[in-house]
């Protein structure tokens, strides 16, 4: 099992909005991501920066290459881009983060 993590910024006041959305995430975008060998994904929140941390493990990474070019997956970037930093293709600019300390 792999563990990943990136950095995403969301935009200043869009955080009661964020958390909705994600509260009702849509079930076939969970079964999209289960399907690409997501568990045990969480996202969390610092306030004061509004920057988000996300954290899953994957069972192979190259599984998620195919995510980004699903229609279900692009709707759901760009149903989220007016709360957070994206890139062109409505993708949220996402910047890797590099393990430096894991309890087991």
């Amino acid at each position: 099992m792999h563990r990943i993590s990136v950095k995403m910024k969301l935009i200043k006041g869009k955080e009661a909005e964020y958390k909705r959305r994600h509260d009702e995430i849509w079930p076939e975008l969970k079964s999209l991501l289960k399907e690409h060998g997501i568990q045990d994904y969480s996202i969390f929140l610092d306030a004061e920066t509004a920057t988000l941390f996300a954290v899953m493990k994957v069972e192979n990474p190259t599984m998620l290459e195919e995510l980004p070019k699903h229609p279900l997956m692009r709707k759901w970037w760009t149903y989220m881009k007016d709360l957070m930093l994206t890139n062109t293709d409505d993708s949220p600019v996402a910047e890797p983060l590099v393990e430096v300390f894991y309890l087991e």
